[in-house]
Parts: C-alpha cells; sequence; structure tokens
C-alpha cells in the first residue's frame, strides 16, 4: 500500500523545526505591522482607501506589496517593496551597463553575491526616498491633510522627521532581516515571499466582511467568487507549470577507454517567467500621471484644474480607459521582463561552455536567438492571460452588482498571483525537504 510523504511532516524533527521557526517569524512580523509610526493620523489613511481613484488605487498596491502594513501606516508601511525596487533597477541595469554584465557572464555565481550586496545597499536610500515619498503623496491625496502633524526639513520639526524617516526604513530592513532569516533557517529561498503572503492572506478576512456587507445578494455574491476563485487558481497553477521542453543533446563522458553515448535532455521554458512583476510596473506607471495630476487638482487657473481632474478621471482607476490601457500594459510588460531575464541568463554560452547543443542549431549565438524565439512564441498566451488576470476585477464588477469592490475577490489580481505562486513554491520546497530526509513517496510502500 502507497503512503503519501506528507504524512511525516511533522515526524521528522529538522522540517518541523524549519516549520514552527517560519511561523515564529511571521507572527514577529504581523505583530510588527501593528506598531504605528508616532503621529500617524489614521482617519486620513482610512479616507483615501476607501475614496477610490489615483490615490486609492496607488495606495491599494502599496498596501499589497507591504503586506497590509501601509493601511496602519506602521513602522513596517513599506515592507520589503524597496528591496524589490532596488532589484528590479539592478536587474535592468544588467543588460544596459558593460562592466555589470560582464561580471554576470564571466562568474554567475560571484556576480549574484555582488547583485545581493548591491540590492541591500541600494534598499537603504530607496527606503528613506520612499518613507519621505508616501508621506508627503499621501498627504496630498487626503486634501491636504497632513499624514503626520508636523513633518518637514524646517525648523522644529526636522529632528522629530529624521527620527520617523529612520524608524521607517530601519522597519523596512528589520522586515528584509525577518525574510532572510525565513529563508536561511525557516522554508529554504521563501522567506520575502512568505512576508508577502502573510500580509496579504491576512487582509482575506476582512475583504469577506465587505462581500457579505450586502444583505440581498450576499449569498450569491459568496458563491459566485468561490466558484470563480476556484477556477482563477487551477488557471494560474496551470499557466505557472506551463513549460515548452527544448530537446538538448549533451556531450558523452569518458569511462575509462571508451567514450560514452551524447545524453539526450531537455531545456524547459516556461509560459510565464515574468511573474507577477508586469503588474506591478504597469499599475505605478499607469497611476504615475494620476498622482501628479492630483498635485494641481486645487490650481486656480481654471483649464489647469480641468485638464488635471481629467487625467485623473482616466487614470484613476475608475475608468474603462484604465483597465483596457491597463490590460495591454500588463501584456508588453510582459515580454519586455522575460526578454531582459532570459537575455541575463545567456543559455545560448552557457551550453556552449559544456558542449551541448539544440539539434539543427548552431551553438552559441544562433542558439540564444532561436531559444529566444520559441519563448516569445510561449510568453504570449502567459502574457495575455496575466493581462485577464490583471483586469479580473474590472470584468468581474461588469457582471455582479456590487462594481468594483475592493474586496472582490478577497484579494487582488496581483495578491492572487502571489498566494498561488507563494503556495506553489512552498508545497515543492516542502517536498524537496522530505524526498531530502528520505520520506520519498516511491519508497514508502507497503
Amino acid at each position: 500500500m502507497k503512503r503519501s510523504a506528507w504524512r511525516y511532516l511533522w515526524t521528522s524533527k529538522d522540517i518541523r523545526r524549519k516549520l514552527l521557526i517560519t511561523f515564529i517569524i511571521l507572527a514577529i512580523y504581523r505583530f510588527a505591522a501593528h506598531v504605528p509610526v508616532p503621529g500617524v493620523n489614521r482617519e486620513a489613511i482610512a479616507s483615501i482607501l476607501a475614496g477610490g481613484g489615483a490615490g486609492g488605487t496607488l495606495v491599494n498596491l502599496l498596501d499589497l506589496l507591504s503586506g497590509g502594513t501601509v493601511s496602519n501606516f506602521s513602522v513596517l508601511a513599506m515592507g520589503v517593496y524597496p528591496y524589490i525596487t532596488a532589484q528590479i533597477i539592478l536587474q535592468l541595469l544588467v543588460p544596459i551597463i558593460p562592466a555589470m554584465q560582464k561580471r554576470m557572464e564571466e562568474d554567475p555565481r560571484e556576480g549574484q553575491k555582488w547583485m545581493e550586496k548591491w540590492t541591500y545597499i541600494l534598499s537603504v536610500p530607496m527606503a528613506a526616498l520612499n518613507a519621505i515619498g508616501q508621506i508627503n503623496i499621501f498627504t496630498s491625496f487626503a486634501g491636504g491633510v497632513p499624514i503626520i502633524e508636523n513633518f518637514g526639513f524646517r525648523g522644529d520639526a526636522l529632528l522629530p522627521s529624521l527620527a520617523i524617516i529612520i524608524s521607517m526604513t530601519a522597519g523596512t530592513m528589520f522586515a528584509i532581516w525577518l525574510g532572510e532569516l525565513i529563508s536561511e533557517f525557516g522554508i529554504r529561498n521563501q522567506g520575502l515571499s512568505l512576508i508577502i503572503f502573510a500580509g496579504i492572506v491576512a487582509q482575506i478576512p476582512t475583504n469577506l466582511g465587505q462581500l457579505m456587507a450586502d444583505q440581498r445578494n450576499r449569498f450569491f455574491i459568496l458563491t459566485f467568487v468561490i466558484i470563480l476563485l476556484v477556477l482563477i487558481i487551477f488557471a494560474i497553477v496551470f499557466v505557472q507549470q506551463g513549460r515548452r521542453n527544448v530537446p538538448v543533446m549533451y556531450p558523452g563522458r569518458r569511462v575509462g577507454n571508451r567514450m560514452s553515448m551524447p545524453v539526450k535532455g531537455t531545456l524547459p521554458l516556461m509560459v510565464n517567467m515574468a511573474g507577477m512583476i508586469p503588474l506591478i510596473f504597469a499599475n505605478s506607471l499607469l497611476t504615475f500621471p494620476a498622482v501628479i495630476a492630483s498635485f494641481f487638482a486645487q490650481s486656480n487657473i481654471e483649464w489647469v484644474a480641468n485638464l488635471s481632474a481629467t487625467v485623473q478621471r482616466l487614470f484613476g482607476g475608475g475608468s474603462s480607459f484604465y483597465w483596457i490601457f491597463y490590460f495591454f500594459m500588463v501584456v508588453g510588460f510582459t515580454f519586455f521582463y522575460t526578454d531582459v531575464l532570459f537575455t541575463q541568463q545567456n543559455y545560448g554560452e552557457n551550453l556552449k561552455k559544456v558542449g551541448a547543443q539544440i539539434p539543427g542549431v548552431s551553438r552559441g549565438a544562433p542558439t540564444q536567438k532561436y531559444l529566444t524565439r520559441v519563448l516569445r512564441r510561449i510568453t504570449l498566451p502567459g502574457a495575455l492571460f496575466l493581462g485577464l488576470v490583471a483586469i479580473l476585477p474590472w470584468l468581474v464588477g461588469l457582471v455582479l452588482p456590487i462594481g468594483q469592490n475592493t474586496g472582490l475577490l478577497l484579494v487582488s489580481s496581483a495578491g492572487l498571483l502571489i498566494v498561488v505562486g507563494v503556495v506553489r513554491d512552498t508545497f515543492f520546497n516542502i517536498q524537496a525537504e522530505l524526498k531530502l530526509h528520505g520520506y520519498d513517496d516511491a519508497l514508502l510502500i507497503r
């Protein structure tokens, strides 16, 4: 009789220890997420989140990436977002700056360590700038109502303002440190993802309460949303698992005086290599015009005020134009980011170094060109799928009687991708740990 290795999940002392460490660190993060910045005006934050428009869209995105800490405006209000931003900036700079590209190609392992070191260093100024930007932008979204009283770099407000910026920057680095602790002592390589995951899941009860607030349609809406979520999760897993296995011939090895036959293998190319990064790119850039326009909303010049109102209406998240444009931007950024990542991996040269070859394709640059062409073809369905997931709240809002409710799908589009991706990766990670400790399904047979 075949038994699942998962029944030994709690039996293995090492795996049990890693799971307990992960849960404890996540609990510490969630506790710290409720420690507010001194002097914060929570009513003003709540009014922005409830008001919709450009402000509500941007703040909800930041709230997602920070793991739900922006709504509390805690010392962890930026979460690990500055680290993610620094990581993306460095990834985009590699193909642009020849010295960085040469460093990554000469020794990929050392190059990766160098990238990690500079990601941490860049995260500090990014966190400080984000803290200043968040406070000033949120104040403008709140109609001039200060998010934090007496914030500014003048007179008596200088030292308190510096203390707030330092505390928020320290909070970000603390969150990054907790994520690294999880990756090192808990579930491997999942720390930062689980930090964001915990914040998203923590918001589900609140969003569920919003859905249940409609007394007449709540059971119909809840049933519809649950069925839709099951279908979406299935589709996300199906697409995320999608691979195109390109055949590769690896050279044979010498055994004594004889040479073994070439080994036939495959190179898996993912349908969606970019993950949820295109959604973050598109959302951030799409709301940028509305954010800028919000600074001129109270202008005394009539045409400036009218132009500001038009831009906020188009890019504020409530118009059909916003969602249609959002779809095309997600599709475009998926291709762009996938190309950047794939160029950095340079499979053509790496396969050439080990003597491997794709049948019918020359080694080196022709191999890279062939693989890029194949990847772009399989990226198309993945990009279209990401675009549909991104605009799903709008599509469902056209059908359901409650409009574009923020808690319509219990989590946002990017949040849903993160949750499903983290659960999937954690599942495979734990399964690998079980096999490493000898608890393999294929071996546990009676």
